[in-house]
């Protein structure tokens, strides 16, 4: 089914709006109303979680402060609701407890449909002001990723003589609930490779699903030459895989072929049955321990620096229940796919065979140009839901 999709974007890319820049043929409105139907069949499936065949495993999440203040993110959500228009209003902001969470897409705009106002519709005041609120909610480091994926997607429009699915301003905003320092509330951002959901209960953040992906990785033409995405965690997973003993990557990898998509947790998985693979980070060295945690972090550190400390420490006290697993190469030029799975975070990194670039990389086998990456809270607190429940049970009884 994921190779069905991929074939999709890739003729949609290639022999629709490559074209045709400003007209949809019969096909590629087929396969838009495909992604609507899986979308609507996916959200009608009640929320658990992404959880082990064994299910989920409670008592994991706690309405706990942490001390590190959110009120800059509170702040910055009003301003940015405050220089909407009445029309831009209606169509961005929806309960805290709406499914429109759940309704995301790493696609691109010619097959999914997205709500909530785009960057292309705002004037350069909701701009900076929804600017603001990312700078609010991520490190300095994450919201340069955040302009890196966006570039990379006027570089696709590039290649794609000027598709009009394409461009580093269509990515969407929607808040759900109302900002508060003490009720619980989140904002969105959904675009192509690129798609954050923050949940916001007092002081605690819940930053996942998060996806992060890019196409071209590297880019070389046009008006953000030089642009790089997502190489750091590329490069420090095949260094770590690299440094392990040979019985230890032999535990690891799952595969040494790497043929076709590996994920498992993207869009429309919420409720994705993952059991745990690969090797135990519970016989890691200590040394070896460091060195995975510090490739945890490049997905963590995302979050702002000092929330971003609570999350990795999360990790921390799970470190022996935590599992690295491995598709793929280890050459230095391999493509390769790989997972950090615990009972309190899965990330997934995965090489993807082209589809936007198919013109400077022929082929469907899986490439170091197409990266897409997924980081989610298994066990029932993607989007902040059991943090949700549990104030709603308190609260709202």
């Amino acid at each position: 089914m994921r190779r069905f999709y991929s074939c999709v974007l890739a003729v949609i890319f290639t022999a629709t709006f490559a074209s045709a820049q400003t007209a949809y043929t019969n096909g590629a409105l087929a396969a838009k109303k495909r992604f609507t139907d899986r979308e609507l069949m996916a959200i009608t499936e009640p929320y658990v979680g992404v959880r082990t065949a064994e299910g989920i495993q409670p008592g994991l999440f706690k309405i706990t402060p942490t001390g590190e203040s959110t009120a800059a993110i509170v702040a910055a959500a009003d301003t940015f609701l405050k220089s909407l228009t009445s029309a831009q209003l209606l169509k961005t902001q929806f309960a805290v407890d709406d499914t429109e969470w759940r309704r995301w897409f790493n696609v691109d705009n010619g097959i999914y449909t997205r709500q909530g106002t785009s960057m292309r519709e705002m004037n350069a005041d909701q701009k900076a002001a929804a600017r603001n609120l990312m700078a609010a909610t991520l490190s300095a480091r994450g919201l340069d990723l955040t302009d890196a994926i966006r570039q990379t997607d006027q570089t696709l429009k590039e290649l794609n003589d000027g598709a009009i699915h394409l461009d580093e301003e269509l990515y969407f905003f929607t808040v759900m609930g109302v900002p508060s320092a003490a009720d619980p509330w989140g904002w969105q951002i959904d675009g192509h490779h690129l798609v954050i959901n923050a949940f916001v209960l007092g002081d605690q953040i819940v930053m996942t699903p998060t996806f992060l992906g890019a196409e071209p990785a590297r880019t070389t033409t046009g008006k953000y030459a030089g642009n790089t995405v997502l190489q750091k965690e590329q490069n420090d997973a095949l260094a770590f895989m690299q440094s392990l003993s040979a019985e230890q990557q032999k535990t690891a990898t799952l595969s040494t072929e790497k043929r076709r998509n590996s994920i498992q947790a993207e869009a429309l998985k919420d409720n994705a049955t993952i059991d745990y693979a690969g090797v135990s980070v519970a016989t890691f060295t200590d040394a070896q321990k460091a060195q995975f945690l510090a490739l945890a972090e490049n997905y963590i550190g995302n979050l702002r620096d000092r929330h971003a400390a609570n999350w990795m420490q999360q990790l921390e006290d799970h470190i022996n229940d935590t599992w690295f697993a491995w598709i793929g190469s280890t050459e230095d030029d391999g493509v390769f796919y790989y997972r950090i799975h615990s009972p309190v975070i899965l990330i997934e990194f995965d090489h993807q065979g082209p589809v936007g670039t198919r013109s400077i990389n022929p082929g469907r086998q899986p490439i170091r140009d197409h990266i897409h990456t997924i980081i989610r809270t298994p066990n029932g607190n993607d989007y902040g839901k059991d943090l949700l429940r549990q104030h709603l049970e308190t609260h709202h009884r």
